[in-house]
């Protein structure tokens, strides 16, 4: 199986109240930072795993009813956070970017997007029709900015489920197959339901050998995989399907349980956050 490098990036952050993210949690506004990944593989070349929030974000959301998102969700993107800004610590810039994987189209996920407009896409095609059938409220009321979605996806996009499954072994079990995005082994999207339609996680090798599996928004935090703690009804049923969440969050409880070396990183949790300083995950 083909190793890569793997960086863990923040691309700024948003405030929510906590308990709308862990079940019994507090009701007090908490900071959830926005986690990308650079992938660097050694046959293709610089990858993105989503791209965090982006100026682009501020552009979208000026006016109503996008605008209902930014309130929702207060953003914090110090200048120079963006990660087409943060390539040029790894010597690359943007136009070195060969593909971007998107785990779901949410707007603190495709965000910087645009910066990248010679990159294939990895995406769900579920989750592209969520953003291009929907009308706007129920666009925003998902998570769902279009204009953070370039109008060319389509022709740049390369849809998970067009790929065949292949079988990812016992020591990944419950999760039994994904898409070789590249047919050698290195980066595997695994379908992750509940989240909101179209959503799905990335496997990676590192040169460690050690498994990274990228979750997205299939949990909230390490400590929520853990100890099995779901986001409330509330959060689940507005967004997607509650009791799919909770399955695919209990199969990563399952996972870490038996295969605790498994480098689990879900995208806003501070725990990952605290590792973004420049080193590997």
């Amino acid at each position: 199986m083909t190793r890569c490098e793997v960086h863990l990036l923040q691309a700024g952050s948003c405030r929510h109240p906590e308990a709308m993210a862990r079940r019994g949690a507090s009701w007090r506004p908490a900071v959830f930072p926005a986690l990308a990944t650079l992938i660097l593989h050694p046959r293709i070349g610089p990858i993105l795993f989503d791209t965090g929030y982006d100026p682009a974000f501020f552009v979208e959301t000026r006016t109503l009813p996008e605008r209902l998102y930014r309130w929702a969700t207060p953003v914090d993107l110090p200048a120079g956070d963006a990660v087409v800004e943060k390539l040029g610590r790894f010597g690359l810039a943007a136009a070195d970017i060969r593909a971007v994987v998107i785990s779901h189209f949410h707007g603190d996920h495709v965000a910087g997007l645009h910066a990248f407009p010679d990159a294939a896409v990895f995406c769900a095609r579920a989750g592209l029709g969520e953003v291009r059938e929907r009308g706007r409220l129920s666009r925003i009321r998902r998570g769902l900015v279009s204009g953070l979605v370039p109008a060319d996806l389509e022709r740049r996009a390369r849809f998970f489920e067009d790929y065949p499954r292949t079988a990812l072994g016992p020591d990944l079990s419950p999760f039994d197959a994904g898409a070789d995005l590249f047919g050698d082994g290195s980066l595997i999207a695994v379908p992750l339901p509940g989240h909101c339609p179209g959503h799905w996680g990335l496997l990676a090798k590192g040169e460690d050998d050690r498994r990274h599996f990228l979750v997205a928004d299939a949990a909230w935090s390490r400590a929520a995989v853990r100890s099995n703690t779901p986001p409330p009804r509330l959060t689940t049923a507005l967004l997607g399907r509650t009791i799919d969440y909770r399955r695919t969050l209990h199969a990563l409880h399952s996972l870490w349980a038996r295969n605790p070396e498994l480098k689990l990183t879900p995208s806003h949790c501070p725990e990952a956050a605290a590792e973004a300083a420049d080193h590997d995950l």
